[in-house]
């Protein structure tokens, strides 16, 4: 597979271009018009005027037509390209028959499994199985399989199966290559493979699918759309004219240059290069020469260019067997994600007569302000479709969609993330690089939403994205952010080429505050502080217009040694932007609070680490009810930590091999009995957690932590209690001495003086009938939910 010859490669200056997402031609369907909502039926194909659908979609989700949610923008960016575009949302997945109720796609499936990975939408942290899903109306659990994106694919292909499979969404994108799948605890092949897809599209794909269906309208095979950047999929031969580097072992020598000789003369030189120092026509020499020491040409090797590259990943059978290969393979992936250097990859899946490679083309290019703005302004109608609706009409009660509940008033201004938190998936998905709206097409969207959104009584709940203050930043440089390989721009400290003005993001914020009928914006995203902190006018701005009583933030941890594994800043950060935080508040006269989250039980913890941040939290006041513990998602680096106890951000070496004072080992807190110790810290405010804090303190030798006295962490007396925890997600608590199905979801009136909040300082909340506080009606997030336009993506 090796080229023929290596040429030298042409250094990239700049992030390369990409045919524009309206430059195509419209598909001849465009005749049709848009429809009010994409058709889930016949009957609304039939008001259409339609005879078949050209894509149908298939998703994990709900059918919200909001450009919150993946299939929505999917389904309405290739309707503006002219296809008809029909959608299949949380079929009957027992047979092929609901599968069947739209007909025959003319060019392809598309599936997903919803905006959240499927296995995560269903199991929590422990890997019990959650009574609820937000995206599903009435928030009711199980209405999608496990590993959807493989179920979903199989059934498309058993209703029609000439017709090519096109799979993408976060589920498929995580799982592009071999993984770790931890509700399994083994290692499983790409999804490719799983699910016969002929097609992944990984990332935020709009510009790769507009390309894959032009070329499907085209009548090309599917089998020949091998160069479209940001995709997946199997080959059973190598193509030619690709220059392979072989990366599947480690501490292996690469190739080595024969030093040069420097007593070697011009004709032993000459000779050893096949040629001779003897002219045609020699010309006298004179008798006596001087010596000369002539040093041999350099011999550089010349390198293929990068467009003709692929780095072959050790193969699914070794990263299976092999946790060291495993780690190597994750780190070479998350190394080749910059759209301006990333080489393909390729990475085999069986042996003998099953053998075929799984080939990833490198990551798509990121959107233009314009393509972003082109993608925004789509006529999404921002409500559930009409099917969902109750009796009355409306989305509000019993069909309720929590995910739609959480976004409805939200508007999404931003993509990507370049923070690199080794816990966090977005990066992989989403990629380094900040694609930013303008600030024109955002003020249209709260107009719209303003104008045309059931309900809105004047507050925003959010403008924001994965974070909420990375719009319009980037590297100074376009060359160098074409040629840079970090896998984050603001650890161990923010990078010097990077740029911080937060002004374009203070003027969208002053601009939206101002607009007629908006009394409020508030920022629900999470919130990079570390960031905030070079611009204190935008934290001056957020404080005093933009925050509605309590602000989320989430350091994740206090000790270096757990936040050095997850590449987030240390606590002396959190502790310069409260203390802005506090200034600004009481400038403008303010009382409102911060609500630091913290993760237990993430690789590099070790007991010590969890029982300082708890006495921080009890010396600083912090009563966190709403927990996270690590959840170990596929492709993530603290995953790979989980699994190989290897830290693949410091190299990755054999224990045994030469290099093995380089490698890094790292803690991993695995075993239920651990994690819930780790998960107790966090809540060494409640008693039914003493009892195990009592044994482990003791046995950590830390007795002076347990006392009566406000120094003390735990008391040494045990109140009566009968062991129940209300959780945040009320239908995921349990009371004492009753099965999780039969627990009540009507939450009780809160005792005089209790503490219902994460601050101590804060009075009860009564349920009462009361005027909520602003911004009150919306939905309490807990640790999964997250922000509402980062769609699941926590505060930090």
């Amino acid at each position: 597979m090796h080229a023929s010859r290596a040429r030298e490669a042409s250094p990239t200056s700049r992030i390369p271009s990409a045919q524009a997402l309206t430059s195509y031609k419209p598909y001849w369907a465009r005749r049709f018009g848009t429809a009010p909502f994409l058709p889930m039926s016949r009957a609304e194909m039939e008001q259409l005027g339609w005879d078949s659908c050209d894509i149908i979609l298939v998703t994990g989700d709900a059918y919200v037509d909001h450009p919150s949610f993946g299939m929505a923008v999917i389904g309405r960016v290739l309707e503006a390209q002219g296809f008809r575009v029909g959608i299949i949302a949380q079929p009957d997945w027992q047979s092929a028959e609901p599968f069947k109720v739209l007909g025959k796609p003319n060019l392809f499936w598309g599936v997903t499994g919803g905006n959240m990975d499927s296995m995560i939408n269903r199991y929590t942290a422990d890997r019990k199985i959650r009574s609820d899903d937000a995206y599903t109306p009435g928030d009711i659990g199980g209405k999608r399989p496990d590993r959807a994106a493989i179920v979903y694919s199989q059934r498309c292909r058993e209703a029609y199966k000439d017709v090519p499979i096109v799979l993408g969404g976060i589920e498929g994108s995580l799982r592009r290559i071999a993984h770790y799948d931890y509700w399994s605890d083994k290692v499983r092949r790409s999804m490719v493979v799983d699910s016969k897809c002929d097609l992944l599209l990984y990332g935020n794909a709009e510009r790769a699918l507009i390309e894959v269906a032009h070329r499907l309208a085209r009548r090309e095979p599917v089998s020949s759309i091998t160069d479209v950047r940001g995709t997946a999929f199997v080959m059973r031969s190598s193509p030619e004219g690709w220059f392979e580097i072989d990366s599947t072992e480690v501490d292996q020598p690469g190739r080595i240059e024969e030093h040069v000789n420097p007593y070697q003369t011009t004709g032993e030189q000459a000779a050893g290069q096949g040629t001779s120092c003897d002219a045609a026509a020699p010309s006298p020499e004179p008798a006596v020469q001087p010596i000369r020491i002539v040093r041999e040409a350099s011999k550089a090797v010349q390198r293929p260019p990068r467009e003709r590259t692929v780095i072959r990943l050790p193969s699914y059978e070794q990263v299976k067997a092999d946790p060291v290969l495993y780690a190597h393979a994750n780190r070479v992936l998350h190394l080749e994600t910059n759209p301006g250097n990333a080489r393909a990859l390729v990475q085999a899946h069986g042996e003998g007569t099953t053998a075929r490679d799984v080939w990833l083309t490198p990551p798509p290019i990121p959107l233009t302000t314009e393509e972003m703005d082109w993608v925004f302004d789509l006529p999404y109608a921002r409500s559930p479709h009409p099917s969902y609706a109750d009796e009355n009409g409306r989305h509000d009660g019993a069909t309720k969609i929590p995910a739609w509940e959480m976004i409805r008033f939200s508007v999404n201004i931003m993509r990507g993330c370049f923070g690199g938190c080794t816990f966090c998936s977005i990066t992989e998905h989403e990629g380094r690089i900040i694609q930013s709206r303008s600030e024109d097409s955002i003020i249209r969207e709260l107009e719209d939403m303003r104008d045309k959104v059931q309900g809105f009584t004047g507050v925003v709940s959010d403008l924001g994205g994965p974070t909420a203050n990375m719009y319009r930043l980037g590297c100074k440089s376009k060359e160098i952010e074409a040629a840079c390989r970090k896998p984050s721009c603001v650890y161990p400290d923010v990078c010097q080429n990077l740029h911080t003005d937060h002004d374009p993001l203070i003027s969208i914020y002053k601009r939206a505050r101002k607009l007629p009928g908006v009394k409020k914006v508030l920022i629900g995203s999470g919130l990079r502080y570390d960031l905030a902190v070079k611009s204190p006018e935008y934290i001056k701005e957020l404080v005093q217009h933009h925050v509605g009583g309590y602000l989320k933030i989430a350091p994740e941890h206090t000790e270096q040694g757990p936040l050095s594994k997850m590449m987030k800043p240390g606590i002396g950060t959190y502790d310069r932007f409260k203390q802005l935080f506090e200034k600004y508040n009481a400038e403008a006269g303010k009382k409102q609070f911060l609500i630091p989250y913290f993760i237990a039980a993430h690789p590099g913890t070790s007991d010590e680490d969890m029982m300082n941040l708890a006495v921080w939290l009890k010396r600083n006041g912090f009563r966190a009810d709403q927990v996270q513990t690590f959840y170990p998602s596929p492709m993530a680096t603290a995953t790979t930590m989980y699994h190989t106890r290897l830290n693949p951000l410091k190299g990755i070496h054999r224990p045994d091999g030469p290099n093995a004072d380089r490698a890094e080992s790292v803690d991993v807190v695995k075993g239920d009995r651990r994690r819930r110790l780790h998960k107790a810290f966090l809540r060494y405010h409640d008693p039914n957690n003493w009892p195990l804090l009592r044994e482990a303190l003791k046995a950590m030798g830390r007795q002076d932590l347990i006392g009566n006295g406000k120094q003390h962490l735990i008391p040494t007396w045990q109140p009566m209690s009968d062991g129940s925890y209300q959780s945040p997600r009320r239908t995921n608590s349990t009371p004492a001495g009753k099965t999780a199905e039969a627990a009540p979801t009507a939450r009780r009136q809160p005792r005089k003086g209790s503490l219902l909040t994460q601050h101590t300082g804060l009075p009860p909340r009564s349920q009462g009938a009361g005027k909520p506080a602003l911004g009150g009606n919306k939905p309490r997030l807990d640790s999964k939910s997250g922000s509402p336009a980062g769609r699941g993506k926590r505060s930090r």
